[in-house]
């Protein structure tokens, strides 16, 4: 099932099915301002463990959380001065920053040195979801071990439509991954350059 959305200006009727749809437990793919990725609830083991299943990766692959805005990270990350100038300067746009993790991150998705990856994407779609939600999408790259990473809606419905809830359609996403910092330590790490330039 696809829902085509107006990236500039995304109706809220198909945010709102899409929002039902995570809180019914299903898994949806969804555009970044990267590219498109898979997404579920935070608070629904069941839901993660299908999105695991879906990627064909085991318990503890990377994840990243989707947030509405800092207020969000800083409560399930730990942002000290530093840090919180940084996200303020880069955030929203293409990076995933690495940050110590609160108590309030389920421990199933929790990386090595109990850190945890947060996105703030500069996309209206995104944006609308996770207001419209409440609350983080927990997310990874669409891509799977035998076709690579997808970047149009219609293919993803083709290929795993049928183990998702829905497919948003925002148009072709860039063949950019997001930049990924690491700042859980003094000092900021690129551990991945991607799509955004990070100068610190």
């Amino acid at each position: 099932m696809i829902f085509r959305v107006n990236s500039d200006n995304p109706q809220l009727r198909l945010i709102r099915k899409a929002v039902d749809l995570l809180r019914d437990g299903e898994v949806i793919a969804l555009p970044t301002d990267t590219v498109y990725a898979l997404g579920c609830r935070l608070t629904d083991k069941k839901a993660m463990h299908h999105l695991y299943q879906i990627k064909r990766v085991d318990k503890g692959h990377p994840m990243a959380l989707l947030c509405a805005d800092l207020k969000d990270i800083a409560f399930y990350a730990k942002v000290s001065n530093p840090n919180y100038k940084i996200l303020r300067r880069y955030l929203p746009g293409p990076y995933t920053f690495i940050l110590n993790a609160t108590r309030e991150v389920p421990k199933l998705m929790l990386m090595k040195q109990r850190t945890v990856g947060l996105r703030l994407p500069d996309n209206n779609i995104v944006q609308a979801l996770v207001a419209e939600l409440g609350e983080p999408v927990l997310t990874t790259s669409a891509e799977l071990p035998d076709t690579g990473q997808f970047y149009d809606a219609d293919e993803i419905e083709e290929r795993i439509g049928k183990q998702l809830g829905c497919v948003i359609d925002g148009g072709i996403c860039p063949d950019d991954r997001s930049t990924i910092v690491d700042l859980s330590s003094e000092e900021p790490v690129i551990l991945r350059q991607g799509k955004g330039e990070f100068y610190e």
